[in-house]
C-alpha cells in the first residue's frame, strides 16, 4: 500500500461497479482516507447496472444477469478478494469459487427449436468460408476495421449458424454492431469456443450480483468511513487547461432540485464515470408496457455531452446515446410462487437450477433466452418463491405465440411467448395465477457496441490530465472488452494507478491465442 493520503479528498462522479472499485483502490492501493472519498450519485441505490430489487409479493426485477469467467476476468477477482462477504465467512471471491465449485455449469438445452426440440448445439454449423471469415477478422488491425458492422464482414450464412446463435446471445451482440468489438470478444473469450455449447466456462456469483458485490463493496467503503451521496445529478465540470496540463478546477451538481459545487483544492481528484448502459430504464408489469424512454431523462448521458464540448479527446458521446433503436433491448424477471413452471423447465432442460446458463429459443421471432439461476437468487427470498430471468434481442419483431413485437406485450403475453416457446403442452393456468412478469426496456444497453471509430472513446487518463480520469464502458481500454463488470473494474485500477503513480502491477489483458494450452482446442473447435 502506499503512503497515506492525509488532506485530499477524491470524487467519484457516479455510483456503478466501476466507481466502488475505484473507491476501494483508492484505499486500498493509494493510502485514501475513506473520509475523504466522496461517491456521487443520481439514483437512490449504488451499483449502477449491477442492480436487483423487488419482493415475493409485487415481483422482482433484475435488468441483467453477468456470466464471469475465470480466465479474463482477473481485476474483478483482485477486487474481490479483497472484500469480505456479508457474512464474514470469507471473501467474496472465495465464496464465487466455492458455489461454482458446487454448482459447476454444463448446459444441456443451449439451443431450443420450434416446438421445443433441444438441438444438438455441438454442431456449430460454420462452413470453410465462415471459418475463413472469422480468421480474417481476427488478422485484420482495428485501424482497417474501423467503423465496419459485423454483418459487413460476414456473410448471411454465417449470420445464421448455430455459432452466431450462440455466441451472438451468450455476449448480446446485434448484426449491426461493431466489428471491432466481435474481433475483441473473440480475441478475448476464444478459450470458450470447444464449450460455447454448454457455457461450462460461466461462473456466477451466489446471488444475483447486486447482492453478491455490490452490497459487501458498499459495506467494505462504508466501513471506512466512505461517503455515498444519493440523489445528486453532477451537471458540469470546470476545466483548466494551462500549457498541455489540465485539471478539473469544479464539480456542479444539483441535489434536491437545488444548484451546488465541489471546489477542488490542490491534490484533490476527479473520477468521472461517462454514458450509462442502464440510463433511463423504464418498467412493465404483468398487464403494462414498459416505456421506451428517448429524451435523455437520467443525467449522465448529458453530463458526458457537456464535457464532451470542452476538448476533442474526450470523447464523442452522440456515437453512442444517438440511435436508441440500434441499442435498445428488454429483460424480464420471472417471480413463481408455485413450482408448476420452474418443475416443468427442469424436466424439460435436464438442468437444475444454476446450472445450465443460458437456454436460447433459435427460432423465436423476438431472438428470446432464458437463465435459471440457482435459488434463491435473492437476498431474503423465500424458499417456496423462485425466479428467473430472461432477454428479446429482436424486440421489434414479431412473436410466435404473441402476435406483437416483445416491446409492446406486457409480462403475461412474455409468458405466454415463453410458455410456447418451451413446447408447455398446458393447461397453463396454475402457471399464470402464481407466476408475476416484470419487464425492462433499456434504450441503451448494448450502446457500447456501436460501430466507432478512433475517438469516439476518450482515454481513462486524457493527455495531461493531471487530477482527473474518465470510468466506465465508455472510455477506452487497448484490447478489452466492454459490456463486462471486468471492463468497469479495469479501468478503475487503471485510473487510480495512473493519477497516483501507485507501485503495483495491473493484471494484463489476458488473451488465448498467446497460450497454446488455450488456442489449440479452441482451432480445433473452430475447424470442426
Amino acid at each position: 500500500m502506499a503512503a497515506p493520503v492525509t488532506r485530499s479528498h477524491a470524487y467519484l462522479v457516479g455510483g456503478g461497479i466501476a466507481s466502488l472499485a475505484a473507491a476501494v483502490f483508492l484505499i486500498r492501493d493509494a493510502g485514501f482516507s475513506g473520509e475523504h472519498v466522496h461517491i456521487l450519485e443520481e439514483l437512490p441505490v449504488p451499483g449502477g447496472a449491477l442492480d436487483a430489487g423487488g419482493d415475493p409479493e409485487r415481483g422482482y426485477v433484475l435488468r441483467g444477469g453477468r456470466m464471469l469467467e475465470d480466465e479474463a476476468y482477473v481485476c474483478l477477482w483482485d477486487l474481490l478478494g479483497s472484500i469480505p462477504t456479508l457474512t464474514g465467512e470469507g471473501t467474496v471471491l472465495e465464496e464465487v469459487h466455492a458455489f461454482n465449485a458446487a454448482f459447476p455449469t454444463e448446459a444441456r438445452a443451449r439451443l431450443v427449436g420450434r416446438g421445443g426440440r433441444i438441438r444438438d448445439a455441438a454442431d456449430l454449423g460454420l462452413s470453410g468460408r465462415d471459418r475463413l471469415e472469422l480468421a480474417r477478422l481476427v488478422a485484420m488491425p482495428e485501424t482497417v476495421i474501423g467503423a465496419r458492422r459485423i454483418d459487413e464482414l460476414f456473410s448471411p450464412h454465417f449470420l445464421a449458424t448455430p455459432f452466431w446463435t450462440m455466441w451472438r446471445t451468450t455476449f448480446a451482440f446485434q448484426n449491426w454492431h461493431s466489428a471491432i468489438e466481435l474481433k475483441r470478444y473473440l480475441l478475448r473469450f476464444l478459450q470458450e469456443l470447444p464449450r460455447i455449447h454448454t457455457l461450462r466456462g460461466v461462473r456466477r456469483t451466489r446471488l444475483n450480483q447486486y447482492d453478491s458485490i455490490v452490497r459487501p463493496v458498499r459495506r467494505w467503503l462504508t466501513d471506512r468511513g466512505v461517503r455515498i451521496a444519493y440523489g445528486v445529478r453532477v451537471t458540469d465540470l470546470d476545466f483548466a487547461f494551462h500549457g498541455g496540463r489540465r485539471r478539473v478546477e469544479r464539480i456542479r451538481f444539483r441535489h434536491d432540485s437545488m444548484p451546488g459545487a465541489f471546489r477542488l483544492e490542490p491534490g484533490d481528484l476527479a473520477f468521472v464515470t461517462l454514458g450509462s448502459m442502464t440510463a433511463d430504464t423504464s418498467l412493465g408489469g404483468d398487464h403494462t408496457v414498459p416505456e421506451l424512454i428517448r429524451d435523455k431523462r437520467d443525467g449522465c448521458w448529458r453530463l458526458w455531452e457537456t464535457i464532451a464540448r470542452r476538448a476533442p479527446d474526450f470523447g464523442r458521446p452522440e456515437v453512442f446515446d444517438g440511435a436508441v433503436d440500434a441499442s435498445k433491448w428488454e429483460s424480464f424477471t420471472l417471480t413463481m410462487r408455485g413450482p408448476a413452471l420452474l418443475e416443468w423447465i427442469e424436466h424439460f432442460s435436464g438442468n437444475a437450477p444454476g446450472t445450465g446458463a443460458l437456454m436460447t429459443f433459435e427460432d423465436s421471432g423476438w431472438l428470446m433466452s432464458l437463465v435459471v439461476p440457482h435459488q434463491p437468487h435473492f437476498a431474503g427470498q423465500p424458499a417456496d418463491v423462485r425466479t428467473a430471468w430472461g432477454y428479446g434481442l429482436r424486440i421489434d419483431a414479431e412473436g410466435d405465440f404473441v402476435p406483437k413485437p416483445m416491446s409492446g406485450a406486457t409480462g403475461q403475453e412474455i409468458l405466454t411467448e415463453l410458455l410456447g416457446q418451451l413446447g408447455h403442452p398446458g393447461p397453463s393456468d396454475e402457471i399464470r395465477s402464481t407466476t408475476t412478469v416484470t419487464t425492462a426496456l433499456m434504450p441503451y444497453i448494448t450502446s457500447q457496441f456501436a460501430p466507432r471509430a478512433v475517438g469516439d472513446r476518450p482515454a481513462v487518463i486524457p493527455r495531461g490530465a493531471v487530477n482527473f480520469a474518465f470510468l466506465g464502458q465508455f472510455t477506452e481500454i487497448p484490447r478489452e472488452v466492454v459490456f463486462t463488470v471486468e471492463y468497469s473494474v479495469r479501468g478503475a485500477m487503471r485510473a487510480v494507478y495512473g493519477l497516483l503513480g501507485v507501485d503495483r502491477e495491473i493484471p494484463p489483458v489476458r488473451l488465448a491465442l498467446e497460450r497454446p494450452e488455450e488456442a489449440v482446442p479452441a482451432l480445433r473447435a473452430a475447424l470442426g
